[in-house]
């Protein structure tokens, strides 16, 4: 039984709240179920002010300075340890926090939940990234002091930790093996739609900007991300095969995004791909309710084969057909609403796109695949239990 009223404080240092829609998910269902909840997140495009109170939850802001390379990042997450530890100070002198919720990456924040425990405070793991795996995604290697550190980081964060959350199976796993978590101290919390929040409308046809057909990339554009290999597959189906009929709209930002603007105009693809940058929820709506067909080019790695990408979730949500490089998660997310394309393969993943393209009744059946298990099983209503069932579990631990 939860006490009304227990103070949690949520540290998150990868994207602004509430922006992140997995955090904000979480502190809203924490709130409703009793919880005194504060947030702590850099601040954002939108999200600059130092200091608010939404839907009944204190957010803390602290700038933030990204790295471009290895050798910022020790600056990056320097500074961002040293704010939100003094944010955490203020928290606690104000709500004596029980639990302290953190997410990655990076995996730093055990620091201050180490600090914390000296005072009772519960530290609860949020998983959100496999930092190991995401660094050789960066950087293309497993070796040198930055790699063994954050290796040596995830396993001290799974050792401070009283509970984990897993975003699925695989995390769990990695939970279970590679962090020595006890099993009945890990939960499965899947980062799904909330089904009240899905605006699925008519079909806007002047996104399609005069062509018969429109795809979308909704996401981070990072290194990681396979934005490079996306548009090695757009110029493919529009320098090689002259399909001068579809509308490729990618959605998002990044740091890879100056790059990947420089290579579109390189390929001559200006007329063919739009960048939006980062846009309001109403305009994503708008996208995902017209596009024929939703990408995740995300390639074939460690990382990537463990990870549920959202985007894939946010086209099922709208009814979407997707097509993907064959991944683990991929298809245990998507499974049958979607085509699969070979590992890293930009020419198969082209002639994907295309095979649905050439088919409205497939794009249909896929999308209606994709749509029911949203409704059925991969909603966020479905989750909010075992996020409960988290806290329960280290509130009995305290």
């Amino acid at each position: 039984m939860i006490e009304k009223g227990t103070a949690i404080l949520i540290i998150v240092e990868n994207l602004s709240v509430p922006f992140d829609r997995r955090v904000w998910q979480e502190a809203r269902a924490l709130r409703e179920a009793g919880f005194r909840v504060s947030i702590i997140c850099p601040k954002g495009k939108g999200f600059e002010r130092s200091r608010e109170t939404l839907a009944g939850i204190e957010i803390y802001r602290h700038r933030l300075w990204e790295a471009s390379g290895p050798l910022g990042y020790p600056i990056e997450y320097g500074w961002a340890l040293a704010a939100e530890f003094y944010l955490a100070l203020k928290a606690y002198a104000r709500t004596r926090f029980r639990i302290l919720h953190a997410c990655n990456p990076p995996d730093t924040i055990f620091l201050i939940g180490l600090f914390f425990k000296l005072f009772g405070v519960r530290f609860l793991f949020d998983h959100h990234d496999l930092s190991p795996e995401l660094f050789e995604a960066k950087f293309r290697r497993r070796t040198g002091l930055f790699y063994r550190l954050t290796c040596l980081t995830e396993r001290w964060t799974f050792r401070t930790a009283d509970v984990s959350i897993a975003t699925n199976d695989s995390y769990r796993e990695v939970a279970l093996t590679r962090g020595g978590m006890p099993p009945e101290r890990v939960f499965i919390v899947r980062s799904c739609p909330e089904l009240q929040n899905i605006r699925l409308g008519p079909a806007d046809m002047s996104l399609k900007r005069g062509k018969p057909f429109l795809v979308v990339y909704l996401g981070v554009m990072g290194p990681q991300d396979g934005l490079d290999l996306l548009l090695e597959s757009i110029d493919f189906m529009v320098n090689d095969r002259g399909r001068q009929d579809i509308s490729f709209v990618l959605i998002g930002a990044g740091t890879e995004l100056p790059k990947l603007q420089r290579l579109v105009a390189g390929m001559g693809l200006e007329g063919a791909v739009r960048f939006t940058g980062r846009i309001s929820d109403e305009e994503v709506a708008a996208y995902l309710s017209t596009a024929d067909v939703g990408v995740a080019p995300d390639p074939a790695n460690p990382m990537n084969d463990k990870s549920t990408m959202n985007k894939i979730l946010e086209y099922m949500a709208y009814g979407c057909p997707v097509v993907l490089y064959d991944l683990t998660e991929g298809r245990r997310s998507a499974g049958d609403a979607a085509v699969y394309a070979r590992s890293n393969d930009p020419v198969d993943f082209a002639e994907q796109v295309l095979k649905l393209l050439a088919s409205e009744s497939l794009r249909h059946e896929l999308g209606a695949h994709g749509r029911r298990r949203i409704e059925e099983a991969l909603n966020w209503d479905k989750e909010k239990p075992a996020l409960l069932a988290a806290y329960a579990t280290a509130l009995k631990s305290s």
